[in-house]
């Protein structure tokens, strides 16, 4: 399996594919260490986590210019991303020991209840090349504490990462045979859904989530999605500051070159400030330099995938067609590297890809709409169901908008945005489960219910 960088196409580095024996053999060496694992003091396992947080830290220089090489984020929001996932494993290490405690539920009569939690067994993890870190932690980590071990599959855009991953564990004092990689692409992906796992938590596309979930159904094992998304914003007539909205609109979009299931993918205006909104929201795309992800003043890498630029001018082409309007943006693009210039459209509808369908690169398109209910009506107009903004100087005609809206998170002047406090679940399309919050510690592990009673 070649490794490419996609700034520069080169191959950084060949590496050997797990086959299916080899993966068999892996999740065996699991079996036998999770049982083991499992026995060991929760605040142990806690300890042996946190000492992975500092391994990390240390050598966070490294780990974020391997991510930058091998799927072409900027330096900054490597770093950005591997400091966030930091964040988020402080919060696991602080809550886990509460939510994981035997529950006394006091007499009921003459039996004592209680409730204990149970870590699931070995799971897999099949996770995403656009934050592995960030998603990958959301299941390993309390997956880890929770007593189960674990087969991490990284994505094969980001397996150098993974590698790492899998290093600075075991360098950590997790057993080897608790936590190990299954390396390959939608092969080793397929196998693993033939393994008897005792959980599955993917992150990617809905294509593929639905196929995995269809694979493994009839083992009736946990199986949790975390899949795209086709966010919108509304922005209403009620703004004091455009330009501090465009701003926030602007980076909620091309953040991670719009490759984020949180991203802000269709954006709505009222027609009060939609001229205004369009002009701000334009300068400051344009404002934004594409280039190489390793200088410090770059703002737009490379796409991680090649044929995400096929699919982008698909998506333009067809909202061209259909009567959209180009404001910022060029088709024609021939340099090395999987560059896409920021791309604006309007005067777009949704019977264009570009507003229903998702698109996970730099390209947006704004809709006017005339009042609220005409943005709600368009707002639901989707098979996906992660997040929504509204951006408005009015606080509570944003939240009453918000809970019209199907999804699992909504936002107020902010958006592509994941705190560890907060469940992190999607709707429909958008996914199934949650991570995060403590029912992400909760979702790696079982209750068993005890009814105690005394001769």
């Amino acid at each position: 399996m070649k490794i490419i960088n996609p700034t520069t196409e080169a191959t950084i580095k060949e590496i050997k594919e797990d086959n299916d024996q080899k993966i068999t053999e892996k999740f065996m060496e699991l079996k036998r260490g999770q049982k083991v694992w499992k026995s060991i003091p929760l605040k142990n396992r806690i300890q042996c986590l946190s000492n992975f947080g500092k391994l990390v830290e240390e050598n966070i220089d490294e780990l974020a210019q391997i991510l930058t090489e091998e799927m072409g984020k900027p330096l900054s929001q490597s770093v950005n991303e591997i400091k966030g996932a930091d964040a988020r494993l402080k919060f696991f290490l602080k809550n886990s020991e509460k939510w994981l405690a035997d529950e006394d539920l006091g007499a009921n009569g003459n039996t004592l209840e209680k409730i204990k939690y149970e870590p699931l067994g070995v799971i897999g993890n099949i996770s995403a090349w656009n934050y592995p870190y960030l998603v990958g932690y959301n299941v390993f980590v309390p997956a880890l504490i929770g007593g189960n071990a674990v087969l991490y599959k990284p994505s094969e855009f980001a397996t150098l990462t993974g590698l790492k991953i899998e290093e600075l564990m075991i360098k950590a004092g997790i057993p080897e045979d608790v936590f190990k990689t299954a390396i390959g692409g939608k092969k080793a992906g397929e196998h693993m859904t033939k393994l008897p796992l005792d959980g599955y938590f993917f992150t990617g596309s809905y294509q593929t989530g639905i196929h995995i979930a269809t694979a493994v159904a009839h083992k009736l094992v946990p199986c949790q999605m975390e899949l795209g998304g086709k966010d919108p914003l509304y922005v209403t007539d009620k703004i004091k500051d455009i330009k501090k909205a465009a701003s926030f609109a602007v980076e909620g979009k091309f953040y991670n070159n719009g490759q984020s299931c949180c991203a802000i993918e269709r954006i709505y205006v009222h027609e009060n400030v939609f001229d205004e909104f369009v002009k701000e929201f334009v300068s400051l795309t344009e404002s934004m330099k594409v280039g190489d992800p390793m200088r410090d003043d770059t703002d737009l890498g490379p796409l991680a995938r090649r044929q995400q630029l096929d699919y982008l001018l698909f998506q333009v082409n067809d909202a061209l067609d259909k009567g959209a309007k180009m404001i910022l943006g060029d088709e024609s693009i021939e340099t090395q590297g999987y560059f896409f210039e920021p791309t604006v459209l309007t005067d777009v509808s949704h019977d264009m890809s570009l507003m229903v369908d998702e698109t996970f690169g730099p390209l947006i398109g704004i809709q006017k709409v005339s009042n609220d209910d005409e943005a709600i009506g368009w707002m639901q107009d989707t098979d996906y169901g992660l997040t929504a903004a509204v951006f408005s100087d009015d606080g509570k005609r944003a939240e009453t908008i918000l809970e019209k809206l199907d999804v699992g998170t909504g936002y107020w002047n902010c958006s592509d945005r994941v705190s560890p406090n907060l469940p992190w679940s999607g709707r429909r399309k958008s996914g199934l489960g949650s991570t995060l919050s403590y029912q992400g510690i909760r979702a790696f592990v079982q209750p068993k219910a005890y009814h105690l009673r005394e001769w």
